[in-house]
């Protein structure tokens, strides 16, 4: 299933895209999208049963939303591609490197991103994102890590370079600024992605295409960053984990490095998981 959430920010409504394409409206069976859903297999089913009949939406004009709502967490992998880390002059981490994003930095797949004020080094990064469907703790196995999630989603780390390395401590301050991290437009349910390293992402400026990497160069794969992290800290429904991005983001290239600015507009995708669009205004 296709799960998502529309209507304005604070305000909007559980809905479905069915395989026809056509947007359904969810607001009969259940009160939102979040952690409390995913964890009810039996709602989920209701609502696979009742797709098909379910009140169409009009989708014209209509702001797609995050398509999960009151986050716990986003746990964030870095440096999990090798492409990413060679063009960075890093080693490949022997252990994930991890770090958390506020959940209020999470917007709509198509809402305004905000360059920071006094930013000249924000930075794009398309990922592949996790959500959890059950509680995770001290998973042992691949399989029971896959078997706690609910299902994946495109997202953009977005991030300030400058924040992130130059300015001392950890990496917190280049990666929390209000709407570094759009989400969606769906949460894609597992059964629908049977291979999470069998996924292609890409990442467009201003149409000109920067990243175009694949899931299969990450260094640590899905289930095994969602079973490293459970060691770490418990996973609870509705939590998200972004997994790294691939080569191709600003920071990597050559000097001048094309670093976003008001104005510029970012496109990206994640096969089969769909696709965002941002413009950037300043903060």
């Amino acid at each position: 299933m296709k799960l998502l959430r529309v209507g304005p920010p604070g305000a909007e409504r559980p809905a479905l895209l069915d395989q026809d394409g056509t947007l359904r409206d969810l607001s009969a069976l259940v009160d939102d999208i979040d952690g409390s859903l995913l964890a009810d297999a039996s709602a989920l089913d209701r609502i696979r049963a009742a797709a098909g009949v379910l009140p169409a939406l009009d989708a014209t004009g209509l702001r797609v939303g995050p398509p999960v709502a009151r986050i716990g967490k986003v746990v964030c992998i870095g440096l999990n591609y090798h492409g990413h880390a060679a063009e960075t002059g890093q080693t490949a981490p022997a252990e994930p490197v991890v770090f958390l994003k506020a959940a209020d930095t999470v917007v709509g797949p198509d809402d305004t991103v905000l360059v920071p004020r006094g930013s000249v080094k924000t930075d794009w990064e398309v990922e592949l994102a996790i959500v959890i469907g059950r509680t995770a703790r001290y998973l042992e196995t691949d399989e029971q890590a896959l078997a706690h999630v609910a299902g994946y989603a495109v997202a953009h780390d977005v991030s300030e370079r400058e924040f992130q390395i130059e300015r001392g401590g950890t990496w917190d301050k280049g990666k929390n600024c209000e709407t570094f991290n759009p989400l969606g437009p769906w949460l894609v349910t597992a059964d629908e992605v049977p291979d999470p390293q069998a996924l292609g992402l890409r990442l467009w400026v201003n149409g000109e295409l920067k990243q175009d990497g694949h899931t299969s160069d990450q260094i640590f794969p899905v289930a095994e960053v969602v079973r490293y992290v459970s060691r770490f800290m418990t996973l609870y429904p509705g939590d998200v984990i972004n997994t790294g991005t691939p080569a191709g983001v600003a920071m990597g290239q050559p000097d001048p490095k094309p670093y976003l600015r008001p104005g510029d507009v970012v496109e990206l995708e994640v096969d089969g998981l769909g696709r965002q669009r941002q413009e950037l205004k300043s903060a």
